[in-house]
Parts: C-alpha cells; sequence; structure tokens
C-alpha cells in the first residue's frame, strides 16, 4: 500500500494559499525589528526626551535631499501602497491624478507659503523630531528599500503581462470565472487608461479632479503640519525649494510602482482581485463590497522569492510606522500645545508629556474600532475612502487658510464664520454617507440624491465657495483687521519691517519680544516656551521624583519619558529654522528654472494619460 502526503487541497478563492513566510522571510522581518529596536533606544538614550523641548523641537539643519526624502516618505506609507494599487485594479489609472495633482502642490508650498511662514516666524511644533532623532536611518532606508523591491515586483509583473501594451490588451480581458454572464458587475471600466472621465456617469469626473481635488491638496501640501514641519526643518530657505523639488519629481513614480502594478495584478488573479459577487468577496477577502484592496499583498506574495518577501514586508511595516508616528505625533503636540495648554496655562511639563502619550492611546483605539467603517465606504476602496473624508473636511479649512494668506481684509470674524459654516455642512455629508453606505454592484442605489448624485469632489467644489462667500460677505461688513495683526503674516505684508515693541512700565510689565542677532523676533510668553524651556522653574512640579515611588509607577513614567535626572540640566537654546527670506542669486536661478522643468514635465504627464 503507497502511502502519499499530498497536501490537502486549498480553496480556490483563498486569496493566499500556501503562501505563508518562509523562515527565510520571518530571519529577515527578526532582523529588521531587531535593528528598529537598537536605534529606537539609541535616541531614548541620546535624546532629551523628557522636556517638551526634547520631544516636540525639531532642529533646522537638514539639507535638500533628505527634506526631499522625508516630504515623499510622509506622504507616502502603506495605505498608499495598497490602496492606489487596489484602485488601479478596480478602476484604472484615473486614481494617479491625486499624486500628479500633488507636483504642482508641493512647489507651491516652497515657492509661495514658505516665505509666509519664514517671515511670519511660524513656530511649527515639531512633527520632525522623528525624522531628525529616532528615524534619521531607518525611514530613509525604508523608502529606499520600499523603491528597489517595488521596483522589482513591477518589472516582473509587467514581464508577466507583456509590457504597457500587454496591460492595455489584457486589463479589459481580467474577468472574474464566478461573475454572472448578465450582470456588469466585475467588468473593467472601458474609461480605465484615461485620468479625465465623464463629468456625470464616471467614478473620477474631470472637472472634480481639476477643481475639487485641488482644494484638499494644497490644505494636505502646503498647511498640514507633518508635511509642512518637513520643510521648515530644512538649513534655508534654497534647501526647502530644492526638497520640494524632489518630492514633486517622485511624485511621478506612485503611477508606475502603485497603480500599475495594481492593474497587473488583477489580470494575474481576476478570481480573487476582481471578485464581483458579495458572497464571495466575504469569503475572499471578508469584505463585500469588493477585493481590490488585497492587489498589492497579492502581487507582492506570489511573486517575490523568499527572503525579498520578508524584506518588503519590513519595509511596509516601516513605511508604516513612519505614517503612524508622524500622524500621532503632530496630532498630540496639537492637542498638547494648543489645547489642553490652553486650559492649563500652568501645567507641569510632566502632565504635558504624559497627556501627549494619553492623546496617542487613544486615537490608536479609535483608529482600531473604525476600521469596520472604512470596510463599508467608497466600495471597499481604501484610497478612495481617504480622499472622500478629506474633501468633506479639508476645503473650509484651506479656504480660510488661502484667503487669510492673499487677502488682507480678511478679518477673524469672516474666518470664523466661514469655517463654522463648510464645516457642519462637510460634517452632515460625512454623516450622510455613513448612513448610506454605498450599494454593491447587483443592489439598487436608494441613497438620497444628495449623497447619490454629487460626487465628494463636487462637493469639495461646493464646500470651497460656500466657505469663501461666507468668508468674504462677513470680513466686508465687519472690520478690517489692523495693519500690526497683518504684518509680515500675509504674501503681500511679508517684507514689512519687523516691529520692535518698547519696554514700558514696571518690571511687572510682561517682558517684550527681543530680536537676534538675525533680525528674527524671539517670543518670550507666559505659556510653555519651545525654544526655551525654563527646567528650573518647572523643577519643583516635575523633577521631585520621591525615592520610595514605585518601581511600577518609574516604569509608566519613563515609558511617557518623564525622568528626572535630565531635568536638572538645563538645555541649550533652540537655533530658530529658517530664518531668513534671503537666496544666493545662481542657486535661486538655478532653483527656479528646475522649477519650471518639473511643472512641463507634469504637464506632460497630464496630458499623455489625459
Amino acid at each position: 500500500m503507497e502511502s502519499s502526503t499530498q497536501p490537502p487541497s486549498s480553496d480556490p478563492l483563498d486569496p493566499f494559499p500556501q503562501r505563508s513566510l518562509e523562515p527565510g522571510d520571518i530571519a529577515v522581518l527578526v532582523l529588521y525589528f531587531l535593528f528598529v529596536l537598537a536605534v529606537g533606544l539609541w535616541s531614548t538614550v541620546k535624546t532629551k526626551r523628557d522636556t517638551v523641548k526634547g520631544y516636540f523641537l525639531a532642529g533646522g539643519d537638514m539639507v535638500w535631499w533628505p527634506v526631499g526624502a522625508s516630504l515623499f516618505a510622509s506622504n507616502i506609507g502603506s495605505g498608499h501602497f495598497v490602496g492606489l494599487a487596489g484602485s488601479g485594479a478596480a478602476s484604472g489609472i484615473s486614481v494617479a491624478a491625486y499624486e500628479l495633482n500633488g507636483m504642482f502642490s508641493v512647489l507651491m508650498l516652497a515657492w509661495i507659503f514658505l516665505p509666509i511662514y519664514i517671515a511670519g516666524q511660524v513656530d511649527m511644533y515639531a512633527g520632525a523630531i522623528f525624522i531628525q532623532q529616532s528615524l534619521h536611518l531607518d525611514l530613509y532606508l525604508s523608502v529606499i528599500g520600499l523603491l528597489v523591491i517595488t521596483a522589482l515586483y513591477t518589472i516582473a509583473g509587467f514581464a508577466e503581462v507583456g509590457g504597457l501594451e500587454g496591460l492595455r490588451e489584457k486589463y479589459f480581458q481580467a474577468l472574474p470565472s464566478n461573475r454572472s454572464e448578465n450582470s456588469s458587475c466585475g467588468l473593467p471600466r472601458q474609461d480605465a487608461f484615461h485620468l479625465f472621465r465623464h463629468p456625470l456617469t464616471s467614478d473620477l469626473p474631470w472637472p472634480g479632479i481639476l477643481f475639487g481635488m485641488s482644494v484638499p491638496s494644497l490644505w494636505y501640501w502646503c498647511t498640514d503640519q507633518v508635511i509642512v514641519q518637513r520643510s521648515l526643518a530644512a538649513k534655508n530657505l534654497s534647501h526647502a525649494k530644492g526638497g520640494s523639488l524632489m518630492a514633486s519629481y517622485m511624485k511621478v513614480l506612485p503611477l508606475f510602482i502603485m497603480v500599475f502594478p495594481g492593474m497587473v495584478s488583477r489580470i494575474l488573479f481576476p478570481d480573487q482581485v476582481a471578485c464581483a459577487d458579495p458572497d464571495i468577496c466575504r469569503r475572499v477577502c471578508g469584505n463585500p463590497s469588493g477585493c481590490s484592496d488585497i492587489a498589492y499583498p497579492k502581487l507582492v506574495l506570489e511573486l517575490l522569492p523568499t527572503g525579498l518577501r520578508g524584506l518588503m514586508m519590513a519595509v511596509m511595516v516601516a513605511a508604516l510606522m513612519s505614517s503612524l508616528t508622524s500622524i500621532f505625533n503632530s496630532a498630540s503636540t496639537i492637542f498638547t500645545m494648543d489645547l489642553w495648554n490652553h486650559v492649563r496655562p500652568r501645567a507641569s511639563e510632566r502632565e504635558l508629556m504624559i497627556v501627549g502619550r494619553v492623546f496617542v492611546l487613544l486615537l490608536v483605539v479609535v483608529s482600531v474600532l473604525w476600521i469596520p467603517v472604512v470596510q463599508a465606504s467608497q466600495g471597499g476602496q481604501l484610497f478612495v475612502y481617504i480622499q472622500a473624508i478629506s474633501s468633506y473636511l479639508q476645503p473650509p479649512v484651506a479656504v480660510v487658510f488661502i484667503m487669510g494668506c492673499f487677502w488682507k481684509r480678511t478679518n477673524e470674524k469672516g474666518a470664523f464664520w466661514g469655517l463654522v459654516l463648510g464645516l457642519l455642512l462637510g460634517f452632515l455629508r460625512l454623516i450622510l454617507d455613513f448612513i448610506y453606505v454605498q450599494p454593491t454592484c447587483d443592489q439598487p442605489d436608494e441613497r438620497p440624491s444628495v449623497v447619490k448624485d454629487v460626487h465628494y469632489l463636487y462637493f469639495s467644489m461646493i464646500l470651497s465657495s460656500v466657505t469663501l462667500v461666507t468668508l468674504t460677505a462677513i470680513s466686508l461688513l465687519t472690520e478690517p483687521p489692523s495693519k500690526e495683526m497683518i504684518s509680515r503674516l500675509t504674501w503681500f505684508t511679508r517684507h514689512d519691517p519687523v516691529v520692535q515693541k518698547q519696554q514700558q512700565g514696571a518690571a511687572a510689565t510682561p517682558r517684550p519680544p527681543a530680536v537676534c542677532q538675525n533680525g528674527t523676533a524671539e517670543t518670550h510668553s507666559a505659556g510653555i516656551q519651545l525654544e526655551m524651556v525654563q527646567e528650573g522653574a518647572s523643577k519643583t512640579h516635575s523633577g521631585d521624583a520621591s525615592p520610595q515611588q514605585s518601581k511600577v509607577l518609574s516604569a509608566i513614567l519613563w515609558l511617557c519619558g518623564v525622568t528626572s535626572k535630565s531635568a536638572e540640566v538645563p538645555p541649550s537654546p533652540a537655533e530658530p529654522t529658517l530664518a531668513s527670506l534671503e537666496e544666493n542669486a545662481v542657486v535661486k536661478r538655478a532653483l527656479d528654472i528646475n522649477c519650471l522643468l518639473c511643472i512641463c514635465c507634469a504637464f506632460f504627464m497630464w496630458g499623455y494619460f489625459a
């Protein structure tokens, strides 16, 4: 009797049949995590993370290429790899319009908005400490690793389908075998290789791409703290511009290393990636709305050999860590320094540090609980869900900020009511989207007309218009801001001379701003100072650790970054970042020419794929 040890037959709908990690993959993962742990422990010992300055303040000495790499790395995370590939598999290249649109916005950050920030001495609390200290090495290694390994599987994928021409031909033939012949569900879009699509019946209408997409893009690239702080960490304005140019050129890559591979994955694995039946999709990926978001991991696990799969997972985890840490750090900074410190202006450094960490834990819990909402939204396409949420919440903030920078008549009342009305309308549409979930392909669409017929990019245009009209009308009907209020805070007043207030009154009068040798204002306020933390004054609040303190409490305080030893050593004053608008004439001219070349490259990409 012949004894055979055949492996059990696997489910044909299993997206990853017998593709568990091999010992080589696990070894690579373990080595990478040991490396990250070592870097983290080293940064913990080396940096002063028990002070507000040490935790929140960044340096200002980055040259152009780390600035550009950090801008790209902060923008491109695991959500982009999974989301862009999934949307590419589901609907074609139109989702790449977001990346090509960002080419213009990141240039506007350096050439238009940064001069305003520098002139106004905007002191952004530093998400960039993440780059400056603990991930100064592995962040860049992760970006390089992602690009190199992605290039490998992109080449392998294109080889499988016969290059770009084979992709154009075979994509429209990539139909799931389990779809019904009498249904349009699971069919590829006929306009899959076009960026500009029908204004009424398409998934991304061209007017929305041109106008509705631009406002959230400006908000993200020109005002978001995570992005802006990367540029403010540059050693001067020229290096900040060079970093933006580098990031702008790199924004061409997602179309080729994320969107196209997603389309290749649909061709190679149509039954799983392009499943159309809700019951089958639930068996494949647990999401009845669709399984296009498994396109990227499916391609990686099927095409990459042992070892490279583990390395790819490692760098993906690093990209995820980079994105999450930047977002959590920035959110906790804003909450701690702008909200909590306003409610409790005499809060000790220990309290501020603990509040920041606890707020991060709350964000993590909310993020985990929000996963089912993401799965059910926008047909199960992660990237489309992200952009829809952005279109509901970002336009009012962007319009108010842009008007404040470029219209000197904008006042506080106009900005406040424009922001309130815009956000109320955005939250209303957001709630309606959560209540009336997009039906699956085989079900009738019975959602209200405002949800069904008004595309989220069109709603972005509506929000922008409503906010703009409200802000303009109220600003014109109320008193204008004084000249002192807008000095060096708008594009047209950025070259105003620095106003030096004269010290008046007795010693009880608060100390006025002093002027440094380089002409920048050094602000002194009653709140927490990020440029010069007076540790001796706060020692009575945060530095008196009792000798009888329990080991458990000591461990908790250490995790929150609060220790007693480093509080005894006063920190050195921080250098002001990007303090001057001056540039070398030759360098400035070279950067301007390169900017024009980059814009021409962007227009070529738009024209070729439009």
